[in-house]
């Protein structure tokens, strides 16, 4: 039987020729599938969105277009100063989480530090707890009568408004999401030329003109993807204002809007424009800055820089640095830990005694916050695996039509705001009633799982990608070569090869997903389908039941913690087999 001359999407193009026409796979039930996802992601997140962009730039009586609402917003002092609140308040926290990473990275990596491993690996615990769980607990320790501010007006007779309205905002999303920049610094000064170092000081550069001059313009790169990153997330966050009741910032203000007024009221939809066109335009701008230059290295691999050994005094001070620094981006924790044990904690250093009686309160009245965390993120978790292990496979095994703006269609997710999406889901979903259920889309319980799903679709899809792409053609050419279909061939061959990435992606998904509060804030229309995350902000909004929330947030922060772990060992364990594996 003559071969074909036509390679297949999906085949191997010398596969495809060798093989003849009735063993060639059909790849109809692919493209069948990408159609599927991508009517999915159009339904959720590019028309919840579009519905936000053409209600922003309606009249609320006519429907006809304008610029109208754009106008009254400008034109109104609250949203003025929410707007610059925002940007003022995402500027300086990019300043001091840049204050904050910047020794640790530096130390960690240019000098023989002992326990640097266990100094970078206590920096990055910030990022498993969410920044308005530690709100709180920080208002106690950093706040007007906090343990801080006591012991300095007792001992020094002064205080320091660390908390008092946006410093409180900016100190808790500075301690929170520096580990943005401390991540990608730290990768960037590993990767440096160590030759150019070595040029620089054979010219007579040293110290901190060296550092001036040559080694932080060369780690820029990672620096401006870590600021962007703590740029976009703090001008999003809407969680951590409202626990501080700060209210005149931009996301605080699309929430309050459409929870107060209602979902016709446009001023909810004009932030949400502002709020997404600045997360494009922040990602937009560091790509700018970055173009046109060269940080390429010489040396194959980078080098690295040239580590070298601390004298006595400088081995001091570099110790007390990096203790006072972990001290501090570790206050959150140990505030939320005394406050969950704690009896009475007001207007005293420390909690008046401790009792676990917290904790048997938050269980008694979080049981369903639990379970439904458990039910919304388990369902989320495992669509974003499903539908991630799809997308990876139609983008790097086939030659299907727009396979690569699925891709980008499903990472523009990280773009869209919680906030957002929620208004969103509001608008589009308000209406369309469910079959059987007797109520809207926008209030069944369901539409917040959905919500978490497309929220953490983009996490599980690189773990997927990731997955696949350690994944050899060879085996997936062989089996078809023996007559395999191209469905047995996924299920039977790739499926089970990728996973460990696949177990990592729901790991991380369902961790993340579980303390999402931007967006099912937006979405809970009662009680008793809210989540962790909700439970927690309703805790939290009461004196008294403040011991219990911190207990539910030690839960959420140990969830979190736990995932973040499991998937980190999945990967490793995964990487060593098939290390192994390519050994033998």
């Amino acid at each position: 039987m003559p071969s074909t001359n036509r390679s297949t999407p999906g085949v191997s193009a010398g596969i495809a020729d060798r093989l003849p026409k009735w063993l060639v796979p059909n790849l109809s039930g692919l493209n069948m599938v990408a159609l599927f996802i991508a009517l999915l992601l159009i339904g959720l997140l590019l028309v919840p969105v579009a519905q936000v962009m053409i209600v922003a730039f309606q009249d609320p009586a006519t429907g006809a277009a304008t610029l109208q609402n754009f106008l009254d917003f400008f034109r109104t002092s609250l949203f003025r100063e929410s707007f610059w609140n925002s940007f003022y308040v995402s500027a300086m926290s990019v300043v001091v989480a840049t204050a904050i990473a910047l020794p640790l990275a530096y130390i960690t990596t240019r000098f023989h530090f002992a326990g640097s491993v266990l100094i970078q690996s206590l920096g990055f615990i910030p990022l498993i707890m969410p920044p308005f769980v530690g709100a709180v607990a920080m208002q106690l320790i950093f706040g007007r009568n906090g343990t801080v501010n006591l012991l300095l007006r007792d001992y020094l007779g002064f205080d320091i408004p660390f908390m008092e309205g946006l410093n409180g905002v900016i100190l808790v999303q500075s301690i929170h999401y520096f580990p943005f920049i401390l991540i990608n610094l730290s990768a960037s000064l590993r990767n440096i030329d160590r030759s150019m170092e070595e040029a620089a000081q054979n010219l007579g550069s040293h110290g901190m003109r060296l550092f001036r001059r040559i080694v932080f313009p060369l780690a820029m790169p990672g620096y401006i993807a870590g600021a962007a990153l703590v740029f976009i997330k703090v001008f999003d966050d809407l969680g951590t204002p409202l626990l501080l009741n700060v209210n005149n910032m931009l996301a605080p203000q699309a929430y309050l809007r459409i929870s107060s007024i209602g979902i016709s009221d446009p001023m909810g939809y004009v932030i949400s424009v502002i709020l997404v066109v600045f997360s494009v335009l922040s990602l937009w701008a560091s790509f700018l800055f970055m173009r046109g230059k060269d940080y390429a290295t010489v040396q194959k691999g980078g080098g690295g820089m040239a580590k070298r050994n601390l004298k006595p005094a400088e081995k001091m001070l570099a110790y007390g640095v990096v203790i006072f620094i972990l001290l501090l981006v570790l206050t959150p924790h140990i505030g939320l830990t005394l406050l969950s044990f704690g009896t009475i904690w007001s207007f005293a250093p420390l909690p008046d005694g401790y009792t676990l009686q917290n904790y048997v309160t938050m269980w008694e009245g979080s049981k369903s916050f639990i379970m439904n965390t458990l039910l919304y993120a388990g369902i989320a978790a495992t669509a974003d695996v499903i539908l991630g292990t799809a997308i990876a496979y139609i983008v790097l095994r086939t030659n299907i039509f727009g396979r690569k703006g699925l891709d980008y269609l499903a990472t523009a997710a990280l773009a869209v705001p919680g906030v957002v999406l929620g208004i969103g889901y509001l608008r589009t979903f308000h209406s369309v009633d469910v079959p059987f259920v007797g109520e809207p889309l926008a209030s069944w319980w369901v539409v917040i799982a959905l919500a978490l799903m497309i929220r953490r679709l983009p996490y599980a899809l690189r773990a997927c990608m990731a997955a696949l792409q350690q994944v050899s053609l060879a085996l997936e050419e062989a089996a078809e070569s023996l007559g395999a279909t191209k469905k047995r061939t996924i299920y039977k061959i790739v499926v089970p090869l990728m996973k460990g990435g696949l177990l990592a992606g729901f790991v991380t998904s369902f961790a993340t997903a579980a303390v999402e509060l931007s967006a099912t804030i937006m979405l809970v229309s009662s009680n008793q389908d809210a989540p962790l995350a909700y439970g927690i902000y309703l805790f939290m909004q009461t004196p008294s039941g403040r011991g219990a929330g911190a207990a539910l947030g030690v839960v959420a922060v140990l969830l979190v913690a736990a995932g973040t772990l499991a998937s980190q060992v999945i990967i490793e364990r995964d990487k060593k087999a098939k290390a192994s594996a390519d050994m033998h």
